[in-house]
């Protein structure tokens, strides 16, 4: 039986081992508000509005506004799901095309707020989401102060292992066993949602392993030879570097582009050399596991090895808190900023 510990992956920052913190120790501790690419036009079949909720996940207020705009669930659109222990802010879209528009001043729910209302021609489409802005307090900040403050700086220079975060992986690591089970039976879950998610929690944590072998060897933001580069700012313009470079390693410096690891899935692996070794040598004992994947449909991508929080700024409050405040692309995790900060306990899981 495989183990499943997040806690064991390394750290960049051994500071962050010896200072702890809570988060979500209140609800508005948390808060996170998304960004579009784009404007809504303000004209169209699509009704868009701007949700702010308290305390609840988002596929509960898809429920609420299909049910009060009496249009099937598939009507209603959203960008990604949201954290249900937060206050977090997000758009919505109702298709009302044909229909009698019902009057959104009379949708009261406890917990959620209408902040803008606007239309659009088209469905908000999952996955359509520049990223997040977050302004979290820590509580309980305990260990030395300069350490803090310099784990701080360190951040906001040179960014953090672009981790897939222990929400991805379900309460306790169980979408990992799940997939394990599957894998290794062939028996594959019946419900559609449920392959879904098994499949990004291990491709998920395929990736976390490689990108935790190349901390470990000290490579993560250096070039390693046959390495394949994402252009920072960008979701999958990538490429291979197959030969000594003297631009590479200057353009890592400055965040201009970031080193790769593996999304798994079908298709010829795109990098050589020193980072394929690699690669196969980290992911030698989940052979299963790439099989799995491959068969189930998925293509090889690449995903950025470090995160560079934007527009990362920080105040010491009183009572041993901290408030933060930064920009993540989507797909990235607040939760993976924070573990090189200290040692984080969560304590809406004690709740």
């Amino acid at each position: 039986m495989r183990e499943f510990d997040f806690s064991a992956l390394s750290r960049l920052n051994a500071s962050a081992s010896v200072c702890s913190a809570s988060i979500r120790e209140q609800v508005d501790y948390f808060q996170v508000n998304e960004k579009l690419p784009f404007e809504p036009d303000g004209e169209g079949g699509h009704v868009w509005l701007s949700i702010q909720k308290r305390g609840m996940n988002t596929d509960w207020v898809a429920k609420l506004l299909a049910e009060f705009s009496q249009v099937p669930p598939v009507d209603i659109g959203y960008a990604g799901l949201k954290d249900r222990h937060a206050v977090t802010t997000q758009w919505f879209s109702v298709k009302t095309e044909g229909k009698v528009e019902p009057d959104w001043a009379l949708f009261e729910q406890e917990g959620i707020e209408i902040v803008q209302q606007t239309r659009h021609g088209k469905k908000l489409k999952r996955g359509v989401l520049e990223g997040n802005w977050f302004t979290l307090r820590l509580t309980d900040c305990q260990g030395d102060k300069m350490l803090w403050q310099e784990s701080l700086e360190f951040i906001q220079n040179q960014g953090v292992p672009n981790y897939f975060a222990e929400q991805r992986f379900g309460h306790n690591g169980n979408n990992l066993a799940r997939v394990d089970h599957w894998f290794s039976t062939g028996r594959a879950p019946k419900k559609r949602n449920q392959k879904s998610i098994y499949l990004s929690a291990a491709r998920s944590w395929l990736f976390n392993l490689v990108l935790n072998e190349r901390l470990g060897q000290a490579n993560w933001n250096r070039y390693l030879q046959g390495d394949v580069m994402l252009l920072s700012g960008t979701k999958g313009s990538v490429f291979h570097v197959d030969h000594e470079d003297a631009t590479i390693q200057p353009r890592l410096d400055t965040m201009d582009i970031h080193p790769t690891g593996p999304m798994w899935g079908k298709g010829q692996a795109i990098v050589s050399e020193g980072c394929l070794a690699l690669e196969q040598a980290a992911l030698s004992d989940w052979q299963d596991w790439q099989v799995g994947l491959e068969r189930a449909g998925l293509v090889q991508s690449r995903r950025a090895l470090r995160l560079f929080p934007q527009d990362f700024e920080w105040q010491f409050l009183e009572n041993n808190a901290l408030s933060l405040r930064f920009f993540l692309p989507s797909g990235c995790y607040a939760t993976a900023v924070m573990r090189e900060l200290a040692v984080i306990t969560d304590v809406s899981h004690k709740q």
